[in-house]
Parts: structure tokens; sequence; C-alpha cells
């Protein structure tokens, strides 16, 4: 594993404010980090030094003249899928690779306000459809942990940069795992909210200006649990209910690692039963059944399906049937009855703990995802069954964190997922930070 010390988000803003460093000084600092680590990373393709030095430069006048901001002077790196202008947005796309956006997207102003000095955007798959991070315009992001390995996908390069230690901060989007696989695969935090809650606008692609997708958020991802909870609250549309701050001894916790509805392997499964038995000493009321959990399989058959939908709407080359409007009205009454059977199960549970994937980061493969096989627990299987672990959040809209919990025999991060009610996205945060304070207790 290695070793990172840099300074969290929160940390830096306030040694900004003391006076203990300067935002031009944390801005320098980040951009020597960025050109002697991202080398063989790959991870910062889209790099805006010159302009972030000048923000930098604003930040230390803004402090010396009394103002405070929860971000003021904090270097930070955002998803090349969202939109900052003059710089290129691609999507990874080759055809796109000459757009250049003329408007911040809504979470880049509002992390602006908020301070933050963008020095760069982070690598993405293709249409940022892929659990790897490489595209004909930028190549390819490797994982600081195992250069020969995925850093996952599609904020791919969001995770390498935290994992790296370049900035302490970054923002990606989550449709099929988007935020939780990298920060798996990585060894960070990161939050896909409820959603609805943070605005998409301005993460379109390249010049298209279209209704939100379906299912689609942006979200946070950091190295700790508490620059998540400041990142959220600065980007959300709603005033997000607060997690009550208690101990794991408060928390009703329903652990899911064997089912039919996706593939783990057993280290993995281990991992989280482990953190399940730590959360049960420290006091916490643990199950690993209840009769209110839904269908899952079925569930994800459904989601499948209104993602795949989602998708071929906007490609031209999909042959995937499209459903009339009756057909997608009722497509959208079994995901509402979906969180309503969610809504029934956090009546008695406050998280569902579970894996985001069924391997930790594998090995770069040219082989598309729909032909790509992984190895788990020493078989050969088929690369989308492990894609229900992400979709039991997914479907139903609800928020979920991925907390760094160890690593494997290989000495590559494991991820648990941890999932709450619709809106409570400070509690899954909150328990990341709990869970991960019994490793350093």
């Amino acid at each position: 594993m290695i070793e990172v010390s840099e300074k969290s988000a929160i940390e830096t803003a306030r040694a900004i404010a003391k006076g203990e460093t300067s935002a031009v000084a944390e801005c320098d600092a980040a951009i020597a980090r960025i050109e002697e680590r991202d080398s063989d990373i790959n991870a910062v393709i889209v790099r805006d030094f010159d302009r972030a030095r000048e923000a930098a430069a604003e930040a230390d006048a803004a402090v010396a003249a009394g103002e405070a901001r929860p971000l003021l002077g904090v270097p930070m790196t955002i998803k090349e899928s969202h939109d900052i202008a003059g710089l290129p947005t691609t999507w990874g796309v080759e055809m796109a690779k000459d757009f250049i956006a003329q408007k911040d997207s809504l979470v880049v102003q509002r992390l602006k306000a908020a301070g933050a000095v963008f020095v760069g955007k982070t690598n993405v798959p293709p249409m940022l459809a892929d659990w790897q991070s490489d595209n004909p315009v930028y190549g390819r992001t490797n994982n600081p942990h195992d250069l020969s390995r995925v850093v996952g996908g599609s904020s791919g390069g969001s995770g390498a940069v935290l994992a790296a230690g370049m900035v302490p901060l970054e923002y990606g989007s989550d449709i099929g795992g988007s935020i939780r696989i990298p920060a798996n695969y990585c060894g960070v935090y990161g939050l896909k909210p409820s959603y609805g809650i943070v605005p998409l606008e301005g993460h379109y692609f390249p010049g298209t200006d279209g209704a939100d997708i379906p299912l689609s958020v942006t979200g946070p991802l950091a190295r700790t649990a508490e620059d998540l909870a400041l990142a959220i609250n600065l980007t959300s549309d709603i005033a997000l209910q607060g997690a009550p701050s208690r101990s794991l001894k408060d928390y009703r916790l329903l652990v899911i690692t064997d089912t039919e509805l996706a593939i783990v392997d057993d280290e993995i499964a281990q991992a989280v039963e482990s953190i399940a038995a730590q959360c049960e000493n420290a006091g916490a009321t643990v199950s690993r059944s209840s009769d209110l959990l839904p269908d899952l399989a079925g569930l994800h058959s459904q989601y499948l399906h209104m993602l795949l939908t989602v998708l071929a709407v906007r490609d031209p080359t999909s042959e995937y049937p499209l459903p009339d409007l009756p057909g997608w009205c009722d497509m959208l009454d079994q995901q509402a009855r979906a969180r309503r059977h969610y809504r029934a199960l956090f009546e008695e549970f406050d998280a569902i703990l579970c894996p985001n994937a069924g391997t930790t980061a594998f090995p770069h493969t040219p082989v598309p995802m729909n032909d790509r096989k992984l190895i788990v627990n020493g078989e050969e299987q088929e690369f989308g069954k492990q894609f229900g672990w992400v979709s039991i959040a997914t479907y139903p809209g609800l928020p979920a964190v991925s907390a760094p919990i160890g690593a494997d025999s290989e000495g590559l991060p494991i991820g648990l997922q941890i999932i709450t009610d619709f809106h409570a996205d400070h509690t899954a945060v909150e328990l990341g930070r709990l869970i991960g304070a019994l490793g350093n207790g």
C-alpha cells in the first residue's frame, strides 16, 4: 500500500486561514506533486496551472481581507466530464477532442464560490462507460498502488489523483459505480449522493444541453470522510439532514456478502465480515438477513433495463429496444416501488454494508466490458456478474459511500459500500468515518 501524508481539504483550508501556509504555496505544492508523481499514473490529463496560480493569489488576497470560505485556497482537480470554462470536455471521445467549454458547471461554480482552486481535470473512459480509464484522447490511467492495474471508472483519474496524494479533493459522477469503483480500487473515500440533490448542469456530453439523465448523479471523492461531508454540503441543492454525532453502538446494520445477486471474491467478503464484526464489538446491532430486503436480483434486472434504455437514447448506433411512453412510465413506477420498499427497510436499519465490486483492481485489458472475464475465487467469471453490488443503491437513487477498509493479499485496496436511506447521505458518510476510525483505534 502507498503512504500519503498530505493534508486533507479541511486541514488545508484551516492552515491557510490561520496563516500557517498560503493558497499560492499550497497550489505550487500540488502542481509540484502532479509534475513529480503523475508521469507514470496519467491522472491529471488537462492541466490549468497558470490560471490556478492566479486564482490562488486571489484567494490569498481574500484571506488578507478577512474573508472566510470553507475551501478558500484549497487546490483540487475534477473529473474531465465536468465543464470548466476555457478547458476541453471530451468524455474521452475523439470526435469531441476539440470541444472547449464556455461556462463552468454548477458544481464547479459552487466549489469556486467556496474558494476552491482548480489545477486541472482528471481522466475518464470513453463515454464514461467502463471500470478502467483509458481513452483515445488522453490514454490510460494507472493505479498508484500497482501501475499494472486499473483505477476504476468512470471517475478513474479522480481516484488515482487522490490515492497518489496530488490533491486533497475531487468531484466525479456515478451511474454504474463510477464514483464508488475508483474509490474502491484506489483506497479512498467516495460518495454517490442521493439522486437529484446535486445539479447535473454542465455535466452533459460535449456540446449538448438537455434534461438530467435518469440514475446519474455527481458527487465528491476525498481522502477523508470529513471532506466528503463538506463537499456535498457545498454542492447540494437541498439542505441535507446532518448525521447525529454518535458512536457505532447506536447503529443498526444489515450486512450482505453472500447473495445470488453478484459474485464477490472471498477476500473481499471476509474483509466486509471482519468490519461488521468490529462494528458489532463496538456495540452496533448487526444483522445478516432480513425479510424486509427486496428481491435484489429482480431489482437489478429492472436497473439494467433502465440503464441500457437511458444509454441507448443517447447512442444513435445502439440497437437496444426502446420502450414507448407507457413502457417508460411503467419503468418509473417499478423504480418508485423499489424506493418505497427500501424506505420500509430503513425504518429497521440505519445502513446496508456490502462490497462495491467482485474483485479488487484488475489488470489493464483491451477486452471490452461485454466480453471481459474476471478471475474470482480461482474461477473465470463474466465481468458483468459483479455489477449487482452497485445497483443496490443506484436503482432506487440511494446514497452510498465507498470507504477503504484494508487490502487484499496483493496489497490492493478493498472498499466497503455503505448504503443509507434516501437523503440520508450524511449518515453514510458518518458511518464511513466511524468505520475508518476502527482501524486507527
